[in-house]
């Protein structure tokens, strides 16, 4: 693997920082404006359009937005023509209309067809032949979780738990469970009464899976009946009133999941795959065969240890076969479906981190494996698909762990490197793959979108170069280097925030910045380093800004990931140490004046550091943390750390309970009163056992917030907790 060196390389992100014109970002600028007025500039909806070469985006004309329609031949973009003749159709279709304040998302269904919602309904609007708008659905009042057929744009769509499908507004499929504890694929993640099965886990993001040609429906069905309760308080009734959730919690009772299969030609009673097995196991990575005869489920025992890729008929839902198994002593993890490259007929592509790092292997149909395509000490974050010639294309982090590339594999098994430029880069491919867009940036690049040109390896044009948005303002220097972890061996990428106008022989108060868990980087080389505005702002404003991926955090490999098993907490705080270790030998930094932060398990992480090594930071700001790995969900749990059975001692080093009264430094522990995620539970019974022992501590709820606090709250926070270290560290 090619390796970039970032040691102690200062690289500014802003050019003339120290100019007296320069303006200094304030907290609440860096919250409120990060996504608006101080965002770098992008071509939103930017997409192919099928069957063409020709691609769109919405821009701006005359203080108007507009379909922009260009042309991969450097032929003139059509920005008017199109959008003047939909807004014309529109206002004979209602006579209501005045306009759209925000143009509306649209999808691309053929060339001269786009799909779009508009008060409460699916439309369809046909620009070519006789420039019509097509009410497809009429009423999505109560609807969530929408979920279009590609093939035949067909929706499925949930609506009190219970699974609806729709074709032209008739709805064939109305499952309405006679259980109230039945769901009908997962509600969307994050809402107050948010059902997922298995909560969002094994790569799990919906509910419902369209065949390639439309004509078949998969989706869960999950019974949450036996599964523990758990209140909400809503603060809407007078008196309140608590909503129930199904919260799984480790070494307890899980929900049990089936997936059901529906044929839209027959419209018969939708069949249940017959998965056999424990009641309790995984069902995930669904996908269809191309031909719609067989669905494939990779199942995971509830232990983790051990999945099974199975293939069941489609008419009938039993069992045909095992393709594989993968097993491993601490866990396995399927996180993405089987693959069915367009040019490779009876072929099959599985993702699996088997050698220790995340590659790509082609199978035959019937399970035998005909070779691994890629291989070495990186990952493959992304897979982009297969052209005519045979050829594959994917992203990866072969250059370095702090960026990702995106690669083509040709027959002949040669890796090419298609983009250029350092940093995070990612596709979008044209349905030939002649063509592609490079959308990527870097510490000093904020978004740039180049159109390349495959077939000639070269960029046929600049579509953006974004303007760096902070370009007034005075921001500081960021630095990425290496340390050694706590074992003496493992480097460990760092990044570090510093002002911009330090002086010589001044020592200044330090923020370290964390996460610490599995399924997270927070170092990577792309626009501000990976680092939120927030951390700019306190750096500027004279903090010292460090933050270090430990050991158990992702891009590193399965080997570096799965080191914490069964000791959530141990190893990343020996690693975080090691960190302040490399802090206190820095002659700019005080030592005395240190301050810890994180939320959710940067959360249960600024707890551990503040509680089992008292004596290292002066402040913590925790938020939403786990304090008691036994109350957290099944799945996530499950897999780090055995269950509370399995691994008494584990779940006891690592409950927060123990060592309470251990805390000598300031500590702000912050939770969203309708928190979902890591119920408010936990940090209540922290407060309570440190009544008990005698200890005091800050604390705060924002009500109703969920596992972050978003919307205008979110400013609130955010001044909240630099107000809190800020007044701690002084």
């Amino acid at each position: 693997m090619i390796k970039k060196v970032y040691t102690l390389i200062f690289i500014s992100i802003i050019c003339n920082h120290l100019s007296a014109q320069q303006k200094q970002l304030s907290i609440e600028d860096a919250v409120l404006k990060k996504n608006t007025t101080l965002a770098p500039d992008r071509l939103p909806q930017l997409q192919w359009i099928p069957g063409t070469n020709d691609y769109s985006y919405i821009g701006k004309a005359g203080g108007k937005e507009f379909i922009m329609i260009s042309h991969t031949d450097n032929k003139p973009a059509d920005s008017t023509e199109v959008t003047n003749k939909f807004l014309s159709i529109m206002k004979r279709y209602d006579k209501d209309f005045e306009g759209f304040t925000k143009f509306p998302t649209i999808t691309w269904l053929s060339k001269d067809r786009f799909r779009y919602i508009y008060k409460n309904k699916v439309l369809i609007y046909n620009f070519t032949f006789d420039n019509i708008i097509n009410p497809y659905f009429t009423s999505l009042e109560g609807f969530e979780n929408f979920d279009f057929a590609t093939a035949t744009n067909n929706l499925a769509s949930t609506r009190n738990d219970s699974m609806f499908v729709t074709v032209y507004n008739e709805t064939i499929l109305n499952g309405n469970p006679k259980n109230a504890h039945i769901i009908f694929a997962p509600i969307k993640e994050g809402n107050v009464l948010g059902h997922a099965v298995h909560r969002n886990e094994f790569g799990i993001n919906k509910g419902t899976f369209w065949s390639q040609k439309g004509v078949h429906l998969a989706y869960y069905d999950m019974d949450e009946s036996m599964v523990t309760t758990y209140p909400i308080v809503s603060l809407d009734d007078q008196p309140s009133k608590a909503k129930m959730i199904r919260y799984p919690m480790a070494g307890g009772k899980s929900h049990e999941v089936k997936l059901k299969l529906y044929n839209m030609l027959t419209k018969a009673k939708p069949i249940e795959v017959k998965t056999e097995g424990p009641l309790e196991q995984y069902l995930s990575n669904v996908s269809w065969s191309n031909d719609e005869t067989y669905i494939y489920i990779a199942i995971v025992n509830r232990e983790q240890n051990h999945m099974w890729l199975n293939c069941y008929n489609t008419e009938s839902g039993l069992f045909e076969k095992t393709l594989f198994e993968e097993k491993h002593d601490k866990y396995v993890e399927p996180l993405h479906p089987m693959i069915f490259p367009k040019n490779m007929p009876g072929k099959f592509i599985w993702q699996s981190n088997r050698d220790g790092y995340n590659h790509l292997y082609l199978y035959g149909i019937d399970g035998t494996l005909e070779k691994q395509l890629t291989n070495g000490a990186y990952e493959v974050t992304d897979y982009y698909g297969d052209d005519i010639k045979g050829n594959i294309y994917f992203q990866a982090t072969k250059e370095s762990p702090l960026e990702k590339h995106i690669y083509k594999l040709n027959i002949k098994g040669e890796m090419l490197r298609l983009d250029t430029g350092e940093g995070t880069h990612s596709a979008m491919f044209s349905e030939d793959y002649s063509f592609f867009m490079d959308i990527y940036s870097n510490i000093k690049t904020p978004r740039v979108i180049n159109l390349y040109n495959n077939t000639k390896n070269k960029i046929a044009k600049n579509l953006l170069n974004a303007a760096n948005p902070l370009k007034d303002y005075s921001m500081p220097d960021i630095k990425f280097f290496t340390i050694k972890a706590a074992d003496n061996t493992t480097d460990l990428y760092c990044r570090l925030l510093t002002p911009s106008n330090m002086e010589a022989g001044k020592k200044y108060p330090v923020l370290v910045y964390l996460y610490g868990g599995p399924h997270a980087q927070m170092v990577v080389n792309q626009w501000m380093g990976g680092a939120d505005y927030w951390m700019h702002a306190m750096a500027e404003q004279g903090y010292i800004v460090f933050t270090v991926d430990n050991r158990g955090s992702m891009n590193r490999g399965r080997d570096f990931e799965n080191v914490t098993h069964r000791q959530l907490g141990t190893i990343e705080m020996a690693d975080q140490l090691a960190g302040v270790e490399w802090l206190k030998k820095q002659d700019y930094v005080d030592a005395t004046r240190m301050a810890v932060h994180g939320w959710s398990f940067g959360g249960f992480m600024t707890t551990t550091l503040m509680l089992k090594s008292p004596n290292t930071f002066k402040v913590g700001v925790c938020g939403g943390p786990v304090i008691d790995w036994s109350m957290y969900e099944i799945m996530y749990t499950e897999r780090y750390m055995d269950k509370p059975s399995e691994n008494p001692d584990g779940y006891k080093n690592s409950n927060l309970l123990n060592y309470a009264d251990k805390l000598q430094g300031k500590l702000l522990m912050i939770h969203g009163t309708s928190d979902d995620v890591v119920l408010w539970e936990h940090s209540l019974k922290y407060i309570k056992t440190s009544i008990d022992k005698g200890k005091q501590l800050d604390y705060f709820v924002y009500p109703e917030h969920l596992h972050n606090v978003l919307g205008k709250d979110r400013a609130h926070l955010i001044v909240k907790i630099t107000n809190y270290i800020k007044d701690g560290l002084k």
